[in-house]
């Protein structure tokens, strides 16, 4: 293991996805209402999604559709244009102050 390699990011899909797999199951399991679920899962969406790009909290949709045999979560993220270029530049910089 390299020195450099210590200061890797290290990929936030797989704990993003392992955290909604459990936050369903909890819902699967309770008979609360929906509501509390979904802003709960649209705040840590939000988060994860700042890390990487400036998203408007509106612009981040959160749907939760209960069927019979399973529950179906759709989310939907506008990303304004350039956002991903403008990140990869402030990245950049600051990679070459460091």
């Amino acid at each position: 293991m390299s020195f450099f390699n210590f200061f890797a990011r290290k990929p936030t899909a797989p704990i993003a996805r392992d955290r909604l797999q459990i936050l369903l199951a909890h819902e699967r399991a309770s008979f609360g209402s929906n509501s509390d679920l979904i802003a709960l899962l649209q705040e840590e969406i939000l988060a994860v999604i700042r890390k990487h790009v400036t998203v408007e909290r509106d612009k981040v949709q959160v749907k939760l559709d209960r069927g019979d045999s399973f529950s179906t979560l759709e989310i939907g993220v506008e990303i304004p244009p350039g956002a991903v270029e403008k990140q990869a530049e402030i990245r950049r910089a600051a990679a070459r102050a460091s």
